[in-house]
């Protein structure tokens, strides 16, 4: 069965991008979300096998909406995006839960392997 994904980014043409290459690649985009916010509403209704999540979005940022959704599902399988190869918001979204990190722009091998290794 095709593994469930919530594609959470602020920008239209990302999850565009993200969505090509996951269909692309067999995995199922369960839904999308523009913000953090959306991002944990979403994830409570279709509770999906993984989120992909961006860190920096309007309303509520990727590391905020990852601790909440973590919060109320604390087996919640998410892979934190950005486009800032920061050190700290890596380690800061490793030590909030997330169980991988993908630098932007995408390499579609690279999100797949990351998604491979986190859900199969």
């Amino acid at each position: 069965m095709a593994k469930n994904i919530l594609i959470c980014d602020d920008a239209a043409f990302m999850r565009m991008m993200i969505k090509d290459i996951l269909t692309k690649n067999g995995y199922n985009v369960a839904g999308e979300a523009e913000n953090g916010a959306k991002a944990v509403e979403k994830y409570n209704e279709l509770k999906p096998d993984l989120v992909l999540m961006d860190i920096t979005m309007p309303e509520m940022d990727g590391i905020a909406a990852l601790k909440k959704i973590k919060e109320n599902d604390a087996g919640a399988m998410v892979i934190m995006c950005s486009a800032m190869g920061q050190q700290a918001m890596v380690i800061e979204s490793i030590q909030a839960g997330a169980k991988d990190f993908i630098v932007k722009p995408f390499q579609a091998d690279r999100v797949i392997e990351a998604v491979k290794k986190v859900v199969g």
